[in-house]
C-alpha cells in the first residue's frame, strides 16, 4: 500500500502511517465495511422510518468541531414565563437500523467511534453517520425530540422525548459560539446557552458535581503534517456539555420512574483515594481545608497553574472504574448515581459515535409513551454493559496510542536533548517514576530515574523516542 506523506514536521514520515497502520491492525480495527453493510445502509438512507410529528419549525443549530459531519444533537433555547425550556434533538439512529440485521450487527461489533490521528473509524457507514442521520443544516430529519423546562434557577420541572422531524438552521463551532456570545451579536437561542450553562453550573456546584477542565493534549493537522498543542477548555464547552449533562440526567430520572433502563454509572471513591489526593494537594501546596469539600476544590484551581493542572491530573484517578449498569421490570441496581455528576445520569445524546445511546432513547420514548420496550431493546440490554466496556476501552487505548505515536515521530530526531517540563504524576509506591508534561513541544511522557518534584518544573532530557513502540522517554536532566 502506498504511503500516505503524513508527517510532524512538514517532511514526508512514512514511519508515522506505518506505525497508525500497524496500531490498527493490532486492535483488529479497519475503515472499511462489509459490502452487505453497505448496501444496508444505503437502503435505509433512501427510506428510513419517519416519525408524523414535524418540528421542522423550530430553527435548531449545532455545536461541533468545525470538520464534524456526524452531528448527534441540535438544540433550542427559549424562554419560558421567568423560566427556560430547552428543546434538544438527537439523531434517531433507529429510524435506519433495523434490529438483527448486517448495519445493526456491524454497530455491535464497533461499538464506538474511533478517533486515530489519521483518519476517523466511524460507527456507522458515511453514508448514514455523515449524510441520511446526521442533523446537518437545512436538512429535514428524524430525530428524538427532547423538550426540558427549567424554572428560573434551572432546576428540570418537566422532561419529555418524542420522536420528530426537525430541521437545523445553522453549524456552529464552539470558537464561533464563544465569540457571538463574548461581543454580544449571538441571537437569544443561542445566547441562551451561557445563560441555561452557567445556571447548570451553579447546581452542579450544589450538588457537589465535578467538571475536571484539565487543558485536552490533541493532534492538529494541517496540510498533512501534525502537531501537538493543548487546547484549553472554552467556556462555552463547558455551557454545551452542561445541555448534554442536563438531558443524560432527565433520561435517567426517566428510566428509573420506567423501571428498566441503562445508566451510566460511577462509585464514589474509597477514602483512601480522596486520602492520598488531600497528601498530593500538601505537596503542591495547595490548601485544601478540611471543611471544605473535594467537589468545591476542584472548582477552586486554575488549570493554567503548573501545580494546579498536576493536582488536576491527578484527580483524573477518581475518575476511573465509571461503566453500564442495566435493569430491568423495576428491580433497580445498588448503584444508581455517577459519583461525579452527583445524580442518575445515562449516555443518550450521541448515538452516530456511541452505541448505548441508541437504547437508552428507545426506552426514554417507551417511558414517556407508556409502553413496553421494544423486544429488540430487551434482548441486547443484558450484552450491552460488556460490549461499551470493552469498546470504550479499545477507544481509549486508541486515543492515548495515537498520540503516543504522532509525539514519538516528533521527537525521534531530538533524542538527548534537554526540555523544560512539569512534574504532572508521581506514582504513589514508585516515586522516581512519573509524568512529565513538556510546554513545548505539547508532550506528555514518562520520565524516570531520581527525584521528581510534583507540580514543580525542571530541565528533562529525551532518552527515548521510536514510534513503532510508541514509547516516549525522558530522565531528570
Amino acid at each position: 500500500m502506498p504511503c500516505r506523506h503524513i508527517s510532524v514536521t512538514g517532511a514526508p514520515e512514512c514511519s508515522l502511517r506505518l506505525a497508525l497502520t500497524a496500531l490498527r491492525a493490532g486492535l483488529d480495527v479497519s475503515e472499511r465495511f462489509p459490502p452487505a453493510v453497505l448496501a444496508e445502509a444505503d437502503r435505509a438512507a433512501a427510506a428510513p422510518v419517519l416519525p408524523a410529528y414535524d418540528a421542522t419549525d423550530i430553527p435548531f443549530f449545532t455545536v461541533d468541531p468545525p470538520a464534524s459531519a456526524d452531528l448527534d444533537q441540535a438544540l433550542h433555547l427559549s424562554r419560558r414565563g421567568t423560566g427556560y425550556r430547552v428543546r434538544y434533538a438527537i439523531a434517531d439512529v433507529a429510524a435506519f437500523v433495523a434490529p438483527g440485521g448486517a448495519l445493526d450487527a456491524e454497530a455491535h461489533r464497533r461499538v464506538t467511534t474511533l478517533y486515530f490521528p489519521d483518519e476517523r473509524v466511524p460507527l456507522h457507514p458515511p453514508t448514514l453517520g455523515e449524510g441520511a442521520a446526521s442533523l446537518l443544516p437545512d436538512q429535514v430529519r428524524p430525530a428524538a425530540l427532547w423538550t426540558i423546562d427549567l424554572d428560573a434557577d434551572g432546576r428540570t420541572l418537566a422532561a419529555d422525548v418524542r420522536r420528530a422531524l426537525v430541521r437545523s438552521r445553522a453549524k456552529f463551532d464552539y470558537a464561533g459560539v464563544q465569540k457571538r456570545i463574548d461581543d454580544g451579536t449571538a441571537e437569544e437561542p443561542l445566547a441562551l446557552l451561557k445563560t441555561v450553562g452557567q445556571l447548570r453550573e451553579r447546581l452542579e456546584a450544589e450538588r457537589d458535581g465535578i467538571s475536571l477542565h484539565v487543558p485536552e493534549q490533541e493532534v492538529v493537522e494541517h496540510d498533512d503534517a501534525y502537531e501537538l498543542t493543548y487546547r484549553a477548555v472554552r467556556p462555552a464547552d463547558v455551557w454545551n456539555a452542561q445541555i448534554s449533562l442536563l438531558t443524560g440526567m432527565a433520561a435517567a430520572d426517566l428510566m428509573l420512574a420506567y423501571g428498566t433502563g441503562v445508566l451510566r454509572t460511577l462509585p464514589a471513591a474509597p477514602d483512601g483515594a480522596v486520602g492520598r489526593l488531600r497528601r498530593t494537594a500538601h505537596a503542591l501546596h495547595i490548601d485544601w481545608p478540611h471543611h471544605v469539600s473535594y467537589a468545591e476544590l476542584i472548582r477552586s484551581l486554575d488549570p493554567r497553574l503548573p501545580h494546579h493542572a498536576a493536582f488536576l491530573q491527578e484527580c483524573t484517578t477518581l475518575l476511573r472504574g465509571a461503566g453500564y449498569t442495566v435493569f430491568r421490570d423495576g428491580l433497580l441496581p445498588d448503584i444508581t448515581a455517577h459519583a461525579a455528576v452527583a445524580a442518575p445520569y445515562a449516555h443518550c445524546t450521541a448515538p452516530l459515535r456511541r452505541l448505548a445511546d441508541r437504547y437508552a432513547a428507545e426506552l426514554c420514548l417507551a417511558a414517556v409513551a407508556g409502553q413496553h420496550p421494544p423486544d429488540w431493546v430487551l434482548a441486547a440490554l443484558d450484552a450491552l454493559p460488556a460490549e461499551m466496556r470493552d469498546g470504550s476501552r479499545r477507544a481509549a487505548t486508541v486515543e492515548r496510542a495515537g498520540v503516543d505515536i504522532v509525539e514519538a515521530a516528533l521527537l525521534r530526531d531530538r533524542v538527548g536533548d534537554l526540555f523544560d517540563g512539569c512534574v504532572v504524576d508521581v506514582e504513589q509506591h514508585r516515586p522516581t517514576v512519573g509524568t512529565v508534561q513538556l510546554r513545548d513541544p505539547a508532550v506528555i511522557g514518562r520520565i524516570e530515574g531520581g527525584h521528581l518534584p510534583l507540580g514543580e518544573r525542571l530541565r528533562v532530557r529525551l532518552t527515548q523516542a521510536d514510534p513503532i513502540t510508541a514509547k516516549v522517554r525522558f530522565a531528570p536532566a
